[in-house]
């Protein structure tokens, strides 16, 4: 009993680990990097933002541009309805649903 004990033990250090490590690998590759990449994209569509395109808030209102002064979007909401709204509040996810055609059910 001993015996199998200290075989258990004194096996490879990096054996050992090698579960830990996968578990590691497998979480960086499945959800840090998407994630990581996410962001990016989202920070690129911020930045890239212009006068006149539509766009969807992280709340759900629906937009157009009518200018940009730094940090702060003043959206069109409807002929006379303006607000003024963050840049960092509207949303890359829902904007790309709102300009991807509808498929017409069959």
């Amino acid at each position: 009993m001993i015996l199998l004990f200290q075989l258990q033990a004194g096996g490879n250090p990096i054996m050992q680990f090698a579960p830990l490590i996968l578990i590691m690998v497998v979480f960086y590759f499945f959800f840090i990097r998407p994630q990581a990449n996410k962001q990016k994209a989202q920070g690129k569509f911020i930045t890239d933002l212009e006068k006149g395109s539509e766009v969807v808030t992280a709340s759900g209102i629906i937009g157009r541009i009518n200018k940009i002064e730094g940090n702060i979007v003043h959206l069109q909401i409807d002929q006379k309805t303006f607000i003024k709204i963050l840049r960092s509040s509207i949303s890359n996810e829902m904007t790309a649903a709102l300009s991807k055609p509808e498929e017409s059910s069959k």
